[in-house]
């Protein structure tokens, strides 16, 4: 949440491991979303209605500028309970600690709910009836659904009589998150705001398939009901923020830079055990601006303004062919912790690929046609993380198909060389990516840190995340390059890097292999 010019970052955290369990909320609070000073644990189980963990939640700023937390508690009886927790001191700027009225739990498993499945309570909306309304995630069967509550005092709360929205066949919804885009202009808007020219969100984090999905459509709120459009697809096929290793998401109002801002959850790909021996496991992407496309049909992504703080050395190359089968290296830059922005022109698109109409799962799509698999325009993009004989690289790229009427634009992430290890998840991730080539132009950036790849395709149409651990294209030993293995040839347009100071312990980029293993042995944690 922003609060009186700070951001707070609340989060789920084991304080005793670096496995599941004890879940408390961790606190961190920034000036920029870049820089961050961790605080002692905000939430923790203390009563009888949480004794037994504090899971996900969200914030909400009530009217007199206070905040309230509403979160899941786990109760002696294992019951999953919705409560509430409070700033015990609104004068301290960073709120450091909460206090939880007795009057807990404000929500339980009654009338029917499974008590196992009734979590993540969102952010909640006020509508023009003075209703406080919010969502908890649950299913029946397999029918996931967004149960709705209404509040006139944001204390004795009521569940409606039917849920805000329903979809067979998805499993249990977790982490739901429901708020409005403008359809004019790029400002992000308030979760209570509901007027003119506006479209609803609501996302989803599949238990079932632990992957996510969102719809773009409308709330009617005289009936508290959402319906999605009809190109939106209601189920695991939907459209997602990220179609890589992405999970329980959540957006904010950023009401200090009027824009709304999303988190996502990245786990590890490596075993337990590595986690333990490390201490620490999973991360936060860099934070995104999220706003709707123009199309009006889907979101559009980009890592907010301040990440550029970061940027150091900057190389840069314009108009640049690749021949088919070429390989280019970008030197003069510290390829595992880099910004790269490039913007490849494609030649004739007559020349591409006919699409199977078969091809409905770009996952699967990608993984049949990997970056070493020839084809006609593409495979061209980026190798990251790469060694110099190229044993190791983890390949982001685009391959381009001609369909019955349009072009159709596979974006993949290609881990299956990403390192040695044998042991390592090395999963492969596609998406189509939504965008039109009548002008030849097809950009993408990657965020690369040590060992995790935040890529988006399309300028944030479509994105992808990975987690590597490379053991040979580390530290001095990592390299960049541009390919193309398609037989037709693309030019690079333009493209520039960055070497990035991700750690505030990369005070000077390195000069001696000792610096560079002292770094290595300092994984960032966010």
């Amino acid at each position: 949440m922003y609060y009186n010019g700070v951001y707070h970052l609340f989060y789920q955290y084991n304080p005793k491991g670096a496995t599941w369990g004890n879940i408390l909320w961790a606190h961190s609070v920034s000036m920029d979303m870049i820089n961050w000073m961790p605080l002692e644990p905000a939430i923790y189980p203390s009563k009888p209605f949480d004794i037994k963990g504090c899971w996900s939640g969200s914030a909400t700023i009530l009217p007199g500028n206070k905040p309230a937390i509403l979160y899941t508690g786990i109760n002696p009886q294992d019951w999953q309970v919705q409560n509430i927790a409070f700033p015990k001191n609104l004068s301290d700027p960073y709120l450091t600690e909460w206090e939880k009225p007795d009057y807990n739990p404000i929500m339980e498993p009654i009338g029917g709910i499974n008590s196992s499945s009734f979590r993540d309570p969102t952010t909640a909306w006020r509508g023009s009836d003075g209703l406080w309304r919010v969502l908890v995630g649950n299913k029946s069967r397999k029918r996931g659904k967004a149960i709705l509550y209404r509040s006139r005092d944001f204390k004795n709360w009521v569940k409606a009589p039917h849920p805000l929205h329903s979809s067979q066949g998805t499993g249990m919804w977790e982490c739901p998150d429901f708020y409005p885009v403008s359809k004019k202009g790029e400002h992000g808007l308030d979760t209570s705001y509901n007027g003119n020219n506006v479209k609803h969100v609501l996302k989803v984090s599949l238990d079932d398939k632990k992957f996510e999905y969102y719809t773009i459509g409308q709330y009617m709120h005289e009936k508290d009901q959402y319906v999605p459009d009809k190109t939106s697809a209601d189920n695991s096929t939907g459209l997602r923020y990220d179609y890589g290793k992405y999970y329980a998401s959540k957006t904010f109002f950023d009401a200090g830079k009027n824009r709304r801002i999303l988190w996502g959850w990245v786990n590890e790909s490596d075993s337990v055990s590595d986690d333990i021996l490390k201490g620490w496991s999973g991360v936060q992407t860099i934070p995104r601006v999220v706003r709707l496309d123009k199309n009006g049909k889907q979101l559009l992504q980009w890592p907010i303004a301040e990440v550029e703080s970061l940027r150091r050395k900057q190389i840069h190359l314009h108009r640049k062919k690749l021949e088919k089968g070429e390989l280019y290296h970008f030197k003069r830059i510290i390829a595992p912790q880099s910004d790269v922005e490039v913007v490849f022109h494609l030649p004739s698109l007559e020349k591409a690929e006919i699409f199977d109409p078969s091809w409905v799962d770009p996952q699967i799509l990608c993984s049949q046609k990997g970056a070493q698999v020839e084809g006609s325009i593409g495979p061209f993009g980026l190798f990251v993380l790469a060694s110099e004989n190229l044993d190791e690289y983890t390949a982001v790229f685009f391959r381009i198909f001609n369909a019955k009427d349009k072009n159709v634009v596979l974006m993949c992430s290609d881990q299956s060389r990403s390192t040695l290890r044998p042991e390592v998840d090395k999963t492969t991730y596609g998406a189509f990516v939504d965008i039109d080539l009548k002008h030849g132009k097809l950009p993408l950036r990657s965020l690369i840190d040590r060992s995790i790849v935040e890529s988006f395709g399309g300028g944030g149409r479509a994105c992808i995340t990975a987690r590597v651990y490379p053991v040979k294209a580390v530290g001095s030993q990592a390299n960049l390059y541009a390919f193309n293995y398609g037989s037709e040839p693309v030019r690079i347009l333009k493209m520039k890097a960055w070497t990035m100071q991700y750690s505030q312990t990369l005070n000077d980029l390195p000069s001696t292999d000792t610096e560079i293993q002292l770094e290595q042995g300092n994984e960032i944690k966010g």
